[in-house]
């Protein structure tokens, strides 16, 4: 199998400035590739920071895709010969979305929208995500894309593990009070879907907000390759072998200890996760019950 040299950007970004926020991606992107990385991956907003009080306060500094910040990445993508995944705010028309650019040496790739959105910072005032998952078949291996607070919903990692997604790449800005996340949910995220994690999360303060940093690249058997420190910027770059989360059948010890977390599930058995109804029926059951 061939390795693939995954960085993560752990930066820090500046409130409102995206032009400033853009010479340090590109600045990291040449410092990756002085590591041979093919995937840079940059935290949450990575341009346009997060703590806006106002969506009216953010709407100048949202881009479409194809704006002018995917265009000198594309360059940067270019010259270093790899790819990035970029958070930004899109435009597009009336609504604005918390966003992940995916772009290559040919330019956009592709972008996500967040889906769920947490009372906090921006996203109090954005738009959920209205499309599907999706998984994007790179030269190098198949990368599925989450923003933050899609972590603590393991049918977000579910669904792109069970598109093929061979690599979760999750940008964030985890303040203080997240720190469970990269303490042991990134870890899970990975086991439970046999899949290659890499959680990229921003430092420094912003309006009061800390961000606590912890990036890190898990494998597809929720081991920790690498992870970063709480407080500086730092780059991580690891080669991992992405292929390796195709292997779904575990044999721990042959004929008497295995598992395949994608064949094993009982889907038949999990109707009720899709239902937007669950929540009140259950609460109804439990009255009823209760008497």
């Amino acid at each position: 199998m061939t390795k693939t040299n995954i960085a993560c950007a752990q930066i820090d970004c500046v409130l409102g400035q995206p032009a400033t926020n853009r010479t340090r991606i590109i600045a990291s992107m040449r410092a990756a590739a002085e590591r041979e990385a093919h995937l840079v991956i940059f935290p949450e907003c990575a341009l346009t920071g997060y703590a806006f009080n106002s969506l009216e306060e953010a709407i100048p500094f949202a881009e479409k895709p194809d704006g002018p910040s995917s265009q000198a990445i594309a360059e940067a993508c270019r010259e270093t010969e790899a790819y990035a995944i970029v958070g930004f705010i899109e435009a597009d028309g009336d609504k604005f979305y918390n966003g992940a650019l995916l772009v290559g040496p040919d330019g956009v790739v592709g972008n996500y929208r967040k889906v769920h959105l947490p009372f906090i910072g921006i996203d109090r005032f954005l738009t959920p995500g209205d499309r599907p998952f999706a998984v994007f078949d790179l030269p190098f291996g198949k990368v599925g894309v989450n923003i933050c607070y899609d972590i603590s919903f393991p049918e977000s990692a579910r669904v792109l593990k069970l598109m093929g997604a061979e690599l979760i790449a999750l940008i964030t800005n985890w303040p203080t009070a997240a720190w469970r996340s990269p303490a042991f949910v990134a870890n899970t995220r990975a086991l439970e879907n046999h899949v290659f994690y890499a959680a990229v999360d921003r430092v420094g303060t912003e309006r009061g907000w800390q961000f606590i940093g912890g990036s890190k690249v898990i494998d597809c058997t929720g081991d920790t390759l690498a992870e970063a420190g709480p407080d500086a910027e730092e780059l991580l770059v690891v080669a991992v072998e992405l292929q390796e989360a195709n292997n779904n059948h575990i044999v721990n010890v042959a004929g008497a200890y295995e598992v395949d977390r994608v064949k094993d599930r009982r889907p038949d058995l999990y109707k009720i996760i899709s239902d937007s109804t669950a929540p009140v029926e259950q609460a109804k059951v439990a009255t009823a019950h209760s008497d």
